[in-house]
């Protein structure tokens, strides 16, 4: 008999609503049931790619015995932390405040008022590894709150009043926070000199994570100071991860992380959010140098996102899972992307096989399990015979595709498909591919049509076309307003840069505190233990560094000085923080770029079918200048200046006053309150705004 979740739309909690637990969603009515009943509740927290979440799941919630348990003496609460993150944040913050580590599946023990007492992670069904059975925690956790129940109520309120007095403010005595100086941009970039990985890529040890965020503001950082080692960083980086296991050499896309320090084995689940951000980085990397390498993974990544990700309503999926059927009847993590010499014999025939042996580093011991491997390009020199390896990379894809599929989370998240939507458009207008910018399109229409509500706030998921019941996170803002401006850039449509100016403005009024600090959740929201907050960017942007570059965008576009300043006094964390943890901070330190440089104001004014106007709008979008923002239109005079109000619903300020030049199309470039000379030629614009790659 199905539980509660059976009424959920998260694919996650509908993969729990069979299990003999008696579920509840996160609710006010579940903490008044265990208020009720005088227990504790469960609360625990995963997302639907998560490995240890399905084998704790496997072990524990689908026995029979610890289930009935579970509902003899608790409240148990399941979490999808990707729909519920201010959920997870202020927990995995106790968790990490309590043990010193974090991860999921995620289980903590609280009180009926939320406040929590006890902390884990997974829990095996045995003990094993000086861990102890989930039974045993079950069962300690009741005597506590049996028989100790004031000691239980002091460490509850201990924690809590410790999570209080973790909010960042600015403080009311000091100097206006401000974004970082040069000198600060460069104490970051020789701290993570320190942590570049020389041999293999990458920042740190293993487990490795692809560092996309860090990569952007290395490319800013070189196209403003013109530092050779912050390229050559981006570079073997990212010719690391696309020659190893991290990459899916057959189908494109990203894993979400390598185990080993050199990228040849990874996690298999395959993340949105990942893969956008790489697409956008390597796109980005090829506008700096030409790499036909980084256009290919561009390319083949944007590919895998609209052929594995994309759902019959236009959005984007979350994830797809990391395990599949090995073909046995056993689920196993990799069985869909990982292949024995064998069987490549049995799709390509013995002379081929040899040469995808050899070339994708498959061999009889293997690099995973089972004497498995991972494909990879091990031989820089790459093929001799190029077709032939195209020829079998194509055989190989169409017998995989006949294999048991990974499961997908077809769930859409507000922040990640306005992240894919930043990268798909630049990439369709970088490699003149118009389908890509029309599947960035679609999915904007569909984030308008399905998560935007009358006033303009999105909801954080949907699913099949309806919207789910959780409010938007400033992550939600930043990314998606980021979106709608990379798509204003491409098209010069100017409604995506008036919702971008809505969404903006809404986070000065209800995610801004009055020293220019950021909250993860709004004003209005509902009120946890503690209010979210955390500048510190993790798998993708945090809400707080995604909102300071949209706003100093936004003001770019506008001429808005209410935007620009709350930017600034956004990135005054980056300030603080650039020097020690540039890992945690890269998008932050990206935007601080593009401070630092203006950003540049490109507008391109022309007729929209005159070629001359397109290649100067292309020029302008192959801009490195940290952050440039690009507006191109008509020509129009008057309509105001734009100095605080943004887009007037007919003109975007960037374009008002922008006549042709002798006729002829023409670009304006501006930069801190002074603008050059309009011109007509395309190399001139170029060399203005550092354009390279295929102008």
């Amino acid at each position: 008999m199905a539980n509660r979740l059976a009424a959920e739309t998260s694919p996650y909690l509908l993969q729990h609503a069979d299990n003999p637990v008696d579920w509840w969603p996160w609710s006010p009515e579940a903490f008044e049931e265990a208020r009720r009943r005088d227990v504790p509740v469960l609360l625990s927290v995963g997302y639907s790619a998560c490995h240890w979440c399905h084998v704790m799941a496997h072990e524990s919630f689908e026995d029979d015995g610890t289930a009935a348990y579970m509902n003899e003496h608790l409240v148990s609460v399941k979490v999808d932390r990707e729909e519920r993150p201010d959920v997870d944040a202020v927990y995995m913050e106790a968790v990490q405040a309590a043990t010193g580590q974090g991860g999921w599946p995620m289980t903590v023990f609280l009180t009926p008022d939320g406040e929590p007492f006890y902390f884990g992670t997974y829990f095996p069904p045995e003990p094993r590894h000086g861990m102890p059975s989930f039974r045993q925690v079950l069962e300690g956790v009741r005597a506590a709150w049996t028989d100790r129940r004031e000691e239980v109520a002091e460490v509850a309120g201990r924690i809590v009043d410790d999570l209080a007095g973790r909010s960042i403010g600015y403080g009311d005595g000091g100097d206006t926070p401000r974004p970082p100086r040069p000198e600060e941009l460069g104490a970051a970039l020789l701290a993570l000199t320190r942590e570049f990985d020389a041999r293999h890529g990458g920042f740190g040890g293993a487990p490795k994570f692809p560092p996309s965020m860090v990569l952007e503001f290395l490319l800013r950082h070189h196209a403003r100071t013109g530092s050779e080692g912050a390229l050559q960083m981006v570079e073997a980086t990212c010719e690391a991860m696309a020659r190893g296991g991290l990459y899916d050499q057959l189908g494109g896309g990203f894993a979400r992380y390598s185990v080993d320090a050199a990228w040849v084995v990874p996690h298999f689940e395959k993340m949105l959010y990942d893969n956008a951000l790489l697409c956008r980085v390597y796109a980005h990397l090829w506008r700096a140098t030409g790499s036909e390498r980084a256009r290919r993974v561009a390319l083949e990544t944007a590919d895998f996102m609209v052929r594995e990700l994309r759902t019959p309503q236009g959005a984007f999926a979350s994830a797809l899972d990391a395990d599949s059927d090995d073909g046995t009847g056993r689920h196993r993590e990799g069985a869909y992307y990982v292949w024995t010499p064998a069987e490549l014999g049995e799709v390509l025939g013995e002379e081929d096989a040899r040469l995808a042996a050899a070339h994708f580093g498959v061999t009889e011991e293997g690099t995973f399990e089972e004497g498995a491997s991972v494909l990879r390009l091990p031989d820089a020199d790459g093929p001799a015979d190029a077709g032939r390896i195209d020829s079998v990379r194509r055989r190989l894809l169409d017998a995989r595709s006949r294999r048991p599929r990974p499961g997908r989370d077809d769930k859409a998240v507000a922040a990640w498909n306005g992240l894919a939507i930043a990268a798909l458009a630049e990439t369709g207008a970088y490699f003149d591919r118009p389908d890509l910018v029309e599947a960035a399109t679609a999915a904007a229409d569909l984030l308008v049509a399905v998560h935007l509500d009358e006033g303009g706030r999105p909801a954080r998921t949907s699913r099949d076309g309806a919207a789910g019941s959780g409010a938007g996170v400033l992550e939600d803002y930043g990314d998606v307003a980021e979106g709608f401006l990379a798509l204003y850039s491409v098209t010069g449509e100017a409604c995506w840069l008036e919702l971008a100016g809505t969404l903006l403005d809404t986070v000065l009024r209800r995610f801004t505190a009055a020293d220019g600090a950021l909250y993860d959740t709004a004003d209005d929201a509902e009120r946890l233990i503690r209010r979210p907050q955390d500048p510190t960017d993790n798998a993708a942007p945090s809400g707080w560094t995604a909102a300071a570059a949209a706003l100093l965008s936004y003001a770019a576009h506008t001429g808005s000085s209410r935007h620009r300043e709350a930017a600034e006094r956004a990135l005054g964390v980056v300030t603080a923080l650039a020097p020690r943890v540039p890992r945690f901070i890269g998008w932050g330190l990206a935007a601080a770029e593009a401070a630092l440089d203006g950003p540049r104001e490109i507008a391109v004014v022309g007729p929209a079918g005159d070629p001359a106007t397109a290649v100067l709008h292309r020029t302008a979008l192959l801009a490195t200048a940290p952050g440039a923002v690009v507006a191109v239109g008509e020509p129009s005079a008057g309509g105001g200046d734009g100095a605080d109000g943004g887009a007037d619903g007919e003109t975007p300020a960037l374009l008002r006053d922008r006549p042709l030049l002798d006729g002829r199309p023409a670009a304006y470039v501006c930069r801190h309150f002074a603008c050059d000379a309009p011109t007509a030629d395309p190399e001139r614009l170029a060399r203005t705004v550092g354009s390279s790659a295929g102008a």
